[in-house]
């Protein structure tokens, strides 16, 4: 091999490696103690296996995590079902260092939250608060520190649900494909609330003329997930147990389908939880706790209609929540009272789950899967 040939093919390999990506895995936990990992970071790699290799401690029940759209921060729903409090906090992640690092926290604007979302330009964090059924809005700093509340909406009204639908209960706040518009769907109130979203503003979220959609009594609307062709909504609901379909177009949802998300034998006693899409739009995911600890299966039509193609177990109890990684090779699944994370290779021809391995964490309670 001639020297200049040998110059060429460093040069190449040295690219390659610059801008190679792994892919990781954020979980976290309701901890209840200071002293224990709250956040735990493992690298995947491409058959799937979980590598360790950071954690955090000094966090209270970090209920939902998300990150930044260049993986640079992690955000998380913190202190959840700590009576009297409830915030929001930021991390910075270092994959070369592997390192996570506590920023700051911010009061999340109601007590319990449960959800949040960052916007597409990294400058804006939503998050929801379930227990007084509110929506948080902070800005985000350029180093990734969350500012104070710029917005915060509380609502008072509930269903016909005696026990659980006194008062609302928002149980997340996602954001429109182009990120316009931000819904909010209420368990307590059976509504999908929606704002206009304006970025430019200091104030971003505006009321608009249809200001909520109102799904079936009793539904409990609890996630929602938008079809990547951005012409379908899908809202898990868990007090029913159904999945409800919307036409989606310019802020406004029109319902085309509701079907279970559960086996026909299940009559009672639904705890559906949450939802996801495989990238390439073919297969829809649902969770199902409870009597069940499933996930639920789907395929998709080109009319955005759903037919049920099976269950998987989740091999764990309680699955609070799920993921899929951005290739729509992996989804991972945590099972909040038995402890432990399962990870599933998908087949993306059939949509079916194949379980891999599991990692062990205590009262995991969520999962962001992010290549990086």
């Amino acid at each position: 091999m001639n020297k200049l040939l040998k110059f060429f093919l460093f040069i190449f390999l040295f690219s390659v490696q610059g801008n190679a990506q792994n892919t990781y895995v954020f979980l976290g936990s309701y901890n209840r103690d200071v002293n224990a990992e709250s956040i735990q970071v493992y690298e995947l790699d491409m058959k799937g296996n979980p590598k360790k290799i950071t954690s955090v401690k000094n966090i209270i029940n970090p209920s939902y995590l998300t990150l930044s759209p260049d993986g640079k921060y992690l955000y998380a729903c913190t202190e959840t079902k700590t009576p009297n409090a409830g915030s929001v906090s930021s991390f910075e992640f270092n994959p070369e260092k592997k390192s996570l690092t506590f920023l700051n926290k911010q009061s999340s604007g109601g007590e319990n939250p449960v959800y949040l979302s960052v916007h597409k330009n990294g400058k804006w964090l939503v998050n929801a608060n379930y227990t007084e059924g509110s929506v948080a809005v902070h800005p985000i700093l350029e180093n990734g520190k969350i500012d104070s509340l710029a917005q915060n909406f509380q609502y008072k009204d509930g269903s016909v649900n005696k026990d659980r639908q006194t008062r609302s209960h928002v149980h997340s706040a996602v954001f429109s494909p182009n990120h316009d518009y931000l819904f909010l769907p209420d368990l307590g109130a059976d509504k999908i609330r929606c704002y206009a979203f304006d970025e430019n503003l200091k104030k971003p979220l505006v009321e608009t003329t249809t200001p909520f959609t109102k799904t079936d009594l009793e539904a409990g609307p609890r996630h929602f997930t938008f079809h990547p062709n951005q012409k379908f909504g899908y809202c898990i609901e868990e007090m029913a147990g159904q999945i409800s379909v919307y036409n989606y177009e310019n802020g406004v949802l029109n319902k085309i389908q509701r079907i279970a998300a559960h086996p026909e034998k299940i009559k009672e006693g639904f705890e559906s939880s949450d939802i996801h899409i495989s990238p390439d739009g073919k297969f829809l995911y649902a969770s199902n706790r409870g009597k069940e600890n499933n996930i639920a299966i789907f395929s998709i039509d080109e009319n955005g209609l759903l037919k049920n193609i099976g269950y998987q177990s989740t091999y764990g109890n309680h699955p609070r929540t799920f993921a899929l990684d951005e290739s729509g090779n992996f989804l991972i699944v945590t099972n909040v009272l038995s402890g432990n994370a399962t990870i599933f290779k998908r087949n993306p021809e059939t949509g079916m789950l194949k379980k891999i391995s599991k990692i062990k964490m205590e009262n995991v309670s969520c999962v962001q899967i992010k290549k990086i």
